[in-house]
């Protein structure tokens, strides 16, 4: 592939990258890629940036080294992956004594803001190590070949691919859960099982929490770190669901399926359900 950059300190670190210029249609409505490459240290060095509109990746392919970030420091070693809101200064540094190569991007796009904000809510960390890092190598060298390429649609492919990177991303470090001791985990996956399965009863907190033995507060909070929802929201979610299938492959009357699925009478069910659907009942059952 041809370089498109060639590193100007090269006697620091050998890189080779890609840097791209996304469309406007990309750059208003998608994930879109701003730069990548691979990067080996030649000697030691330091790489310092701050208020840039970008979101910076990188896994550590060989090597060991530092990151500040956030006034925290972390210390990376091979496989340790990197995630982080270049809006806010960071340094990373590779260990004099273990010369580091990593792989990288640099991306945005409109919703990124709000992807990364929930990634920090549900305990995704600046750097975690992944249990199969492969898949990270997979998505950036797929990355790489399509910000090299003549393809005519390949801002949609980063889009696909940003996306994946993201995916992996998430499922590698959402699990709040773990912090929990394992009892308490437990009762509160107890506590939605029993939603999902008793989701046409009246069900208020106090009831849950005497049956499970578990505090409110406990409760509430472990609930939506877990599961990203409030209980109240995750069992209106349940309700909704459920009526939708109703409604699509029964022949019940909007009457008969607000009871069923524990909403209530008819006039409150439309109400509750187009706050959600943004139509009626007996629309949704028209339109699907």
């Amino acid at each position: 592939m041809e370089e498109l950059f060639t590193n100007n300190k090269s006697t620091i670190v050998s890189s080779d990258r890609v840097l791209y210029t996304a469309g406007s249609f990309a750059r208003c409505s998608l994930l879109h890629l701003q730069e990548i490459g691979t990067l080996k240290a030649l000697r030691p060095h330091t790489s310092s940036r701050s208020d840039l509109q970008s979101y910076l990746f990188f896994i550590v392919t060989k090597g060991s080294g530092s990151l500040i970030y956030d006034n925290s420091e972390y210390s990376l070693s091979e496989g340790s992956c990197v995630f982080i809101d270049c809006k806010y200064s960071y340094s990373h540094t590779t260990d004099p004594d273990n010369l580091w190569e990593l792989r990288w991007c640099h991306f945005y796009g409109p919703t990124m803001t709000t992807i990364y904000n929930k990634y920090c809510e549900r305990g995704g960390r600046p750097v975690f190590t992944p249990t199969d890092p492969g898949q990270f190598y997979s998505v950036l060298s797929d990355l790489y070949n399509i910000a090299g390429s003549e393809d005519y649609i390949r801002d949609m492919l980063i889009n696909e691919h940003l996306g994946s990177l993201i995916r992996l991303i998430m499922s590698e470090s959402w699990h709040p859960e773990n912090q929990a001791l394992p009892s308490k985990k437990a009762g509160v996956l107890e506590v939605k099982k029993y939603l999902d399965e008793n989701y046409s009863e009246r069900i208020n907190l106090d009831d849950l929490c005497n049956r499970f033995f578990i505090s409110k507060y406990y409760l509430t909070h472990s609930f939506k770190e877990q599961f990203g929802l409030s209980i109240t929201n995750y069992l209106l979610s349940v309700r909704i669901t459920h009526a939708k299938q109703l409604l699509r492959f029964s022949g019940k009357t909007v009457e008969e399926i607000g009871y069923e699925v524990g909403i209530g009478a008819p006039a409150y069910f439309s109400r509750v359900f187009k706050n959600v659907e943004g139509v009626s009942p007996s629309v949704y059952r028209e339109q699907w």
